[in-house]
């Protein structure tokens, strides 16, 4: 199929550019994912998408494209109650309490099923943490799972798993910019998680990236604006939290915590490393606490779908 047709749409401007419907978007990125995709046309889409945004539909339809890519999906599923925590981000300015609570979370019984990529320049990834912590890392979904059911936690990276959405995700240096090979990258859920806890940095991802689960058929999640674009709550200043269940989405919010806010300077890697680890550890200050809690509470609804007290729905 030419799908410059559906490039162009996208690639009119600011007041001249069109959304793709979600079988558009699952047609054209379908076809760019392909080893063989003619490199002008994908990073005319990249650019051209970068400069509209996306919006729900669209961003079903990519996944769903990537879903194709991924070898086993569908056919591994992850055990009753897991949760899904995709972390693509990585941290420079604290370390990772939402690892911190992850472990706790797998403590308590609730199987998590990290996914993310390997490194990011400037920054402390995920699996870094994870990897000095001693968690596994599985290469494919089914090993994904028999790690799951086995340890309680694991790890899959995204050049593993998905190495066609890999190589886009990995063009951000040459492009110069972010794409949307990010958040599909979040939205894959490749175990298909019944809950899911999802980070994002820029607002408006919000209702997008929710409204996208729903049209994915996501039993529930918790997208929020997260700690440096990890999924990570904050303690004080949330800005957004977003509830997903079924086709219902609704904003929901907690009291804050009153303690110091989120660090702004960034720290040295090692450093952080360092502070990931202790955090893990179980040495951590008031904020670090406070956090610890907001994830644990986030992980038991994602896992069981009951609300947290203490939390409410915004009207």
């Amino acid at each position: 199929m030419d799908i410059s047709p559906l490039i162009n749409r996208v690639a009119r401007g600011k007041n001249g550019s069109e959304n793709l419907t979600q079988q558009e978007a699952q047609t054209v990125f379908g076809q760019l994912l392909q080893p063989g995709a003619d490199p002008l046309q994908l990073g005319a889409l990249l650019i051209a998408m970068r400069m509209k945004g996306e919006v729900s539909e669209e961003l079903a339809g990519f996944v769903q494209a990537a879903h194709s890519h991924i070898k086993g999906f569908s056919a591994t599923e992850a055990p009753a109650g897991a949760v899904d925590l995709p972390c693509y981000a990585g941290k420079r300015r604290a370390g990772h309490a939402y690892l911190a609570a992850a472990l706790k979370a797998r403590d308590a019984g609730i199987p998590i099923f990290v996914h993310g990529v390997e490194a990011i320049a400037g920054r402390v990834t995920a699996w870094q943490v994870l990897e000095a912590a001693g968690v596994t890392r599985a290469e494919t979904l089914a090993d994904a799972r028999a790690v799951l059911q086995a340890e309680g936690i694991v790890y899959t990276d995204l050049s593993d798993f998905c190495p066609d959405l890999f190589t886009i995700y990995n063009l951000r240096p040459r492009l110069g910019v972010r794409s949307f090979a990010n958040s599909v990258a979040r939205l894959l859920n490749p175990l298909m998680c019944a809950g899911q806890l999802n980070g994002f940095f820029h607002t408006p991802y919000a209702d997008y990236m929710a409204g996208a689960n729903v049209r994915l058929g996501q039993v529930r999640s918790l997208i929020f604006m997260g700690a440096e674009g990890e999924p990570e709550l904050y303690a004080d200043r949330q800005k957004v939290i977003v509830q997903q269940q079924g086709d219902t989405v609704s904003r929901v919010c907690f009291d804050e915590a009153g303690l110091s806010p989120y660090p702004r300077e960034a720290m040295d890697a090692g450093l952080l490393k360092q502070q990931s680890s202790a955090m893990l550890a179980g040495d951590m200050n008031h904020r670090e606490a406070a956090v610890l809690q907001r994830m644990g509470e986030a992980f038991a609804w994602a896992s069981t779908g009951c609300f947290p007290g203490g939390w409410s729905k915004e009207v």
